[in-house]
């Protein structure tokens, strides 16, 4: 069943809309008062992130005091390497920790796709959840990393600044970077499927750290493999289409590429200028973007002027598509009336194009 708002779908699809749609990447996230309040109740993230009831609460969260056009599923990108017996936890002040890193050949050999509906079951009861308490108001988006980005913290253990230990493995043992990463090709497009299946009505591939490779090795060692994972996506669900959006941070130099990977939208950070994507992509795609996330710092007419550069940069709706959003995710310090301002802005000034 369509959504009452489907704005966002028919946008990935490029068909006709009344205005551009908009959701933020981190839209519930600890900005929100709502969100530290339910996360203290959870007694962490993971906590929050593993239980259906909370996942449920925060994702809705963002939608019931903006009016946004999308809801995306809270989790993490980092569920499918956990699922994979890695050991992830949260260390206070460091982020996200592996206890056993994907470091030598016989951890490498080890790795294995997760049955996303046994190990990662409690993701799928919360898409379930989601879509029962939306109530069909708008979409549900499905989320995964992507296989190059996954493989970044498993193989380091944790963020890094330098991913160094990546890079050696890729230039030292390729082969073993691309056996990595083939068991993550697998395992995620596995896992959206089975969000799909449970009520994910568009998907998108976070490829956080694929701008930080060079030309050439982005190509094969991100791009390719996160065309495999599109490439094993449901295309319909419930006999509607599930429409898919690559977002490469850090990729503005590959969007002519990106837009072939068998997408149906390339999100952009907020390095790229978006009328020249538009035309480098010529329309083959929608494109979702690409407000700096600091902007939301600035004024009340700061913020209302850069979104409508961001919409006059993309123009003329005609035969393309626009999902309006940040070009990462929200900051947690933005002012909670900044977001109401971008969203009321984008919905009224958006009409003159459409």
């Amino acid at each position: 069943m369509k959504p009452v708002n489907d704005c966002f779908l028919r946008a990935l699809k490029r068909k006709p809309t009344e205005f551009t749609p908009v959701w933020l990447m981190r839209q519930a996230g600890r900005y929100l008062p709502e969100y530290c309040e339910t996360r203290s109740r959870a007694g962490s993230f993971m906590g929050l992130a593993q239980n259906p009831d909370y996942a449920t609460e925060v994702t809705l969260q963002p939608i019931d005091r903006y009016g946004l056009d999308a809801a995306i599923l809270f989790s993490d990108i980092l569920t499918v390497p956990d699922a994979m017996g890695l050991g992830l936890s949260f260390v206070q002040g460091e982020g996200p920790v592996f206890a056993k890193p994907v470091q030598t050949e016989e951890a490498v050999n080890a790795l294995y796709v997760p049955d996303p509906n046994v190990e990662l079951g409690y993701v799928m009861d919360a898409v379930k959840s989601i879509r029962r308490a939306l109530g069909n108001r708008v979409p549900l988006i499905g989320f995964s990393g992507s296989p190059f980005t996954l493989a970044c913290y498993m193989i380091e253990g944790r963020g890094s600044r330098d991913f160094r230990t990546v890079k050696t493995m890729m230039y030292r043992r390729p082969d073993l970077l691309e056996r990595v990463l083939d068991v993550n090709a697998e395992a995620v497009a596995a896992y959206l499927n089975a969000q799909i299946a449970a009520g994910a009505q568009a998907v998108q591939i976070f490829d956080t750290w694929g701008g930080m490779l060079a030309d050439g090795d982005f190509q094969r060692f991100s791009l390719a493999y996160t065309m495999k994972v599109l490439a094993k996506l449901e295309k319909v669900s419930d006999g509607e289409p599930v429409p898919s959006i690559v977002f490469t941070k850090g990729g503005g130099e590959w969007l002519s590429a990106i837009a072939n990977s068998g997408c149906d939208a390339v999100g952009l950070d907020w390095s790229v200028n978006i009328a020249r994507a538009r035309r480098e992509t010529a329309d083959r795609v929608a494109l979702q973007g690409n407000l700096d996330p600091y902007v939301l710092f600035g004024t009340e007419e700061t913020i209302r002027r850069e979104v409508r550069r961001v919409l006059d940069g993309f123009g003329p709706v005609k035969d393309g598509g626009h999902v309006f959003n940040l070009g990462h995710g929200i900051n947690q310090f933005t002012p909670v009336e900044s977001v109401q301002i971008l969203v009321d802005e984008v919905h009224e000034y958006s009409r003159r194009y459409h």
